[in-house]
């Protein structure tokens, strides 16, 4: 495997855990807020999140595949 493959798929692991860990919380403290996100003001709370870690997921599948 291309260690920056490795690299990029060990990252993203660590960030789907991440984003889990804030979307439990966000989600047991009924939190929502708006924040600036790429330009754009968006609601933040365990949707936010939850959809980070679908993308996360996505690329590190096709990481894996493309190996």
């Amino acid at each position: 495997m291309d260690e920056s493959k490795r690299t990029a798929i060990d990252f993203l692991e660590k960030e789907i855990e991440t984003y889990k860990a804030l979307a439990l919380f966000f989600s047991r403290k009924n939190f929502e807020d708006h924040v600036n996100f790429g330009g754009k003001k968006v609601l933040i709370g365990p949707t936010f999140y939850k959809d980070r870690m679908k993308e996360a997921k996505r690329i590190v599948t096709e990481l894996k595949r493309s190996i």
